[in-house]
């Protein structure tokens, strides 16, 4: 089994989104390099075959497959990413020593690491067949395995994936970590939610931190995106559950977006340049900044 559909639609997003624009969102140079030529003719050809269901209201004249990725598909992969590097990037200048990244699929951090990168280890969890899907396109690529990259093949949805961190010698439960779980939250049912929360809060010290998106309503468009690709959401939380649920676990929210707001910081530069490609953030979409409490 390889990755899932939504993982290599948002590789293929990414990628689309980085060939066909200067002015980004956010750029990953590497989200085309972990598709074969193959799959993202096929993604390709799959969007613009199926432009009629994501976009009625497109004109004829129009691109289909660019009014798909630009008004539907690209802007939560590339915004998401956007935030969570941004919030990376400061929690490493305070100090933050380990990046776990929960729920890896293609992320391509570890490869083009910038220079603030330096004294990050970073843990990629995914599971297994998942994982090795991942080395084998790295390796087919040419793409080198950095020193301070920990692959930790597990599943986040069983109880016991907690196993492959505690035994990893590269693991500090001590030093001050970043983690993400991006697109997670939409396919882990909420008992799951909470022992992960639970999990990460008795393995990472006070002033650790969360970056995820989640989802406001089962029965918006990412729910149908979600169905579009064979997968079904889970869960969907407002802002007060979302709230509760991160302090029962010992988590405080430090920074909270809505669509309106995720569009005015991330996308404003990009909008400004293709005035014809507009992009707007998904409307039943949030992000969130979770840091451990210091009391807990």
């Amino acid at each position: 089994m390889t990755q899932s559909m939504t993982a290599l639609v948002s590789a293929f997003a990414r990628a689309y989104h980085a060939a066909h624009n200067s002015v980004t969102v956010f750029r990953d140079p590497l989200a085309r390099a972990i598709l074969t030529d193959q799959e993202y003719a096929a993604i390709a050809q799959h969007m613009t075959a199926g432009a009629a269901f994501f976009s009625p209201e497109g004109s004829p004249s129009e691109d289909p497959l660019r009014r798909v990725m630009d008004l539907h598909l690209a802007p939560t992969p590339l915004g998401r990413a956007a935030f969570a590097e941004t919030a990376l990037q400061r929690a490493v200048e305070l100090g933050a020593g380990q990046y776990l990244i929960l729920g890896a699929g293609y992320d391509t951090f570890a490869y083009r690491q910038p220079p603030w990168a330096g004294p990050l280890q970073i843990f990629e969890l995914d599971r297994p067949d998942a994982i090795r899907d991942k080395e084998r396109r790295l390796q087919d690529r040419g793409i080198p395995l950095p020193d301070n990259l920990h692959f930790l093949p597990t599943d986040l949805a069983d109880a016991g994936w907690t196993s492959v961190l505690d035994q990893c010698p590269a693991f500090d439960p001590e030093k001050q970590s970043f983690c993400s779980l991006l697109g997670l939250l939409y396919y882990l049912p909420t008992t799951a939610f909470h022992q992960l929360l639970e999990a990460l809060r008795t393995r990472i010290p006070a002033g650790s931190s969360l970056v995820f998106d989640y989802p406001s309503s089962l029965a918006g468009k990412q729910a149908q995106l979600a169905h579009g690709a064979g997968e079904t959401m889970q869960a969907a939380y407002s802002y007060q559950e979302m709230e509760r649920i991160l302090s029962d676990h010992g988590f405080l929210i430090y920074e909270h977006l809505e669509p309106q707001e995720i569009t005015r910081q991330f996308f404003s530069a990009y909008n400004q340049a293709n005035p014809q490609h507009p992009m707007a953030a998904a409307q039943d979409v949030s992000y969130c900044l979770a840091v451990k409490h210091r009391t807990v």
